[in-house]
Parts: structure tokens; C-alpha cells; sequence
């Protein structure tokens, strides 16, 4: 019903993955697998949607708890997770980061410890380092670690990121609770970003936080998330959260209104997240079917070329994100081989804090993918350790 095979030319709109390459690799004019956006236009329903609020031709203030967003958002999880949302519990910000910096501001101090999984989103590094806190990482799957780090006495967040990025891990319901019960038990605030919840793969569940967080567990909580992640408006900016203390929450929106000076949200954010909720559901699941195929294909290629890469796909996502270390290639020869010979842009692990790895974006058609898959193959099979 819906082409995903449909290349789409983004040079010259202000695209970070596409005309802001040099920054980040040096050379202009690579072929992009990086920063985690999409090059697949957003679904129809929402498109029609937006041309028909520029169409209305107004663009006055407006309070995002007017109409019908807080209701298509409730509509959204009853429907997909069988989860009942309380909309007056909802909070609005213009991004998922912007509403984790207002928590660590109220949750912790200069010097707190954050507890995150590593490998680690670097947009999490970037906000918790940059209000002075201490970012502190456990391996992903590593319980004893996680307690470890709860316990000491200045780790007041513990920060999630469900499902995990870059590893596309989809936490179980029991894996949860754990996390629940440890930082209920150490006095540690939760904060879980949700934002890559939609794009789960068939046979994974994802489970919110409010399934979670029991009345009395922890009055310091809250879900943030946003619908342009999965249905790729990102640069329409908007999120939304939840906070599950009432006393927490009118703070934060006072935080956002008074000190941040948010009395208006963008209009046409507001637009698209409602008719993705209400009307994007069909071109999401073609989607999530599109992006399984495309991670087949990664698989099969990567068996073949070099197998000593032992991959799977990720339980959810579109970021492939694979160890290379049985290859023994230094990250920077490689990085060196994929820009300079091969003109792709493909991100290195030692970003999210794990040299070795690389996390391949193919949210992207699947002639393109193959074109990136393809380079860091070669590149890896001429570097390889013999």
C-alpha cells in the first residue's frame, strides 16, 4: 500500500544527515547511514493533514490541552499497548531532551549521579554532562552492575532508555520491574525515554512505564516520548510525558511555561502527532515490515562477507548495531576506509561509549541500505586482522 522503495533527494532542505555531513566526518558529499531520522516521507494520513491546518491559513497561540491531542494520545496507547492513559497525567515539551533536562534540573544536583545503560545514547551524555551531573554506565544486561551503581549514595536517576539505543534492546516486563524495585529501593528517580517504543519488531512487546510504576512506587517518575521518531517529523519538534506525581508534574509544567517561556507549542506538531495516533497505524506496521526486510538483508550480507560477525537484528529500530570486534580493526582505521575510500558515513561505537561497534541507520529504502551494508563490508573484509 504504501513505497518505501521511493528515494526521496533531501540535499538542500537543512537535513543533519544529509547537508550537515562535513560537520561531523570532515567531508561534504557522503553517502549518509547516521543520525537517527528517517528518509522515508511521513505517512500520508499526516501529511493531508498538515496541508490542511497551512491551509486554514492562521497560526495563533495555541495550548496544546485544547482539542484533541491529549485524547488521541490516550486513543494511542489503549489501542497499541492496551494501556489506559490518564490524559490530565500528561506533560508537553518541544523534544524528549528538553524534558529530560527539566527533570535532572528537579530531580537532581550538580555532582548527582545518573545511572544509564551503556552503550549509551550520546544525546543522554550530552544533557546529563552538560548541567554538571555524573553520567554513570552499566553493560546492557548486567543486573549486579545496575544494583551497584544504584546503591551508592549520590545516584539519585536512574535513566532509561526503553527500548534501548543504539542496541535496539526491547526490555522485558520482568526486567522492568527489577529496575523498579531497585531504584524504589535506593531513593533513585526514574526517567524513561520511549521515544523508539513504536518500532518494535513482530514478537517483541513493549511495555510502558505506567504498567510499571504501581501507585507508591516512587513518587519521582516519568515517561517521555514523542510520535516523530517513529512516523518521522522530528524537525515538527513537540513531545509529550508523563509524570506520575501530581505535585511533580504541575512543576514541571511551570518549569516549561514560566522559566522556559513555553505557553504555545508549534501548531503543526500537534497536528501531525493526532493524525499519526489516529490515522497512522496501517503505514507504521507496513513500515516496521519494510525495516525487518531491510535487517534480513544486513544479516545475510554480513554472514556472507564477514562472517566471523556473529549479528541479529535488533528487537526494535531501524539502527543496526554491530560488533566488530572479532575482526580486530582499530575504530579509527575504519572510520578512515569508510570516509575516505568507500564515501559513506556510518557511526562509529566509541559515540555511545563502545569502540568496536558501528550503528548502521537503514530507516532508509532498501537500495540504499545495500549500498551502506555493501561499503562497510568491503571495508571491514580489507582491514580485517588475517
Amino acid at each position: 500500500m504504501y513505497d518505501f522503495d521511493r528515494e526521496t533527494d533531501r540535499h538542500g532542505t537543512w537535513s543533519v544527515q544529509w547537508d550537515g555531513i562535513a560537520d561531523r566526518f570532515g567531508v561534504p558529499d557522503l553517502l549518509p547511514f547516521t543520525i537517527s531520522d528517517m528518509d522515508f516521507a511521513s505517512p500520508p494520513e499526516v501529511l493531508t493533514a498538515l496541508r490542511e491546518r497551512v491551509d486554514h491559513g492562521v497560526f495563533g497561540y495555541t495550548d496544546w490541552r485544547l482539542g484533541e491531542f491529549r485524547e488521541a494520545i490516550r486513543h494511542w496507547y489503549a489501542s497499541r499497548y492496551g494501556a489506559e492513559i490518564d490524559p490530565g497525567t500528561l506533560v508537553y515539551a518541544p523534544s524528549v531532551l528538553s524534558q529530560l533536562s527539566q527533570l535532572l534540573q528537579m530531580w537532581t544536583e550538580p555532582g548527582d549521579g545518573v545511572v544509564v545503560h551503556t552503550p549509551t545514547y550520546d544525546g543522554f551524555r550530552k544533557a546529563v554532562t552538560g548541567l554538571g551531573r555524573e553520567l554513570r554506565g552499566v553493560p546492557v544486561g548486567d543486573p549486579a552492575a545496575l544494583e551497584r551503581e544504584l546503591a551508592r549514595p549520590d545516584s539519585r536517576m536512574l535513566l532509561l532508555c526503553s527500548p534501548h539505543n543504539p542496541t535496539g534492546r526491547v526490555w522485558t516486563e520482568e526486567e522492568l520491574a527489577a529496575f523498579a524495585e531497585l531504584a524504589e529501593r535506593y531513593g533513585a528517580a526514574v526517567v524513561s525515554d520511549e521515544i523508539h517504543a513504536d518500532l518494535t519488531t513482530e514478537g517483541h512487546r513493549h511495555v510502558p512505564w505506567t504498567r510499571i510504576a504501581e501507585p507508591g512506587r516512587g513518587r519521582r517518575w516519568a515517561l517521555i516520548t514523542s510520535g516523530t521518531k517513529a512516523f518521522n517529523f522530528p524537525a515538527l519538534s513537540g513531545s509529550y510525558g508523563i509524570v506520575g506525581d501530581p505535585d511533580e508534574r504541575e512543576a514541571f509544567i511551570r518549569r516549561m511555561e514560566t522559566g522556559e517561556g513555553l505557553a504555545s507549542p508549534a501548531v503543526l506538531s500537534l497536528t501531525a502527532h493526532i493524525a499519526a495516533y489516529r490515522r497512522g497505524a496501517a503505514w507504521l506496521d507496513e513500515l516496521r515490515g519494510y525495516v525487518a526486510g531491510t535487517m534480513d538483508m544486513v544479516r545475510k550480507r554480513l554472514a556472507e562477507g564477514v562472517p566471523e560477525v556473529d549479528w541479529t537484528p535488533p528487537q526494535a529500530g531501524y539502527l543496526a548495531w554491530i560488533d566488530l570486534r572479532p575482526l580486530g580493526i582499530e575504530e579509527s582505521r575504519l572510520q578512515e576506509e569508510l570516509v575516505a575510500v568507500e564515501k559513506v558515513a556510518i557511526m562509529p561505537g566509541g559515540v555511545y561509549g563502545t569502540p568496536g561497534f558501528v550503528r548502521l541507520n537503514v530507516g532508509c529504502p532498501r537500495s540504499k541500505a545495500e549500498r551502506g551494508v555493501d561499503a562497510l563490508v568491503r571495508a571491514a573484509r580489507r582491514l580485517r586482522r588475517d
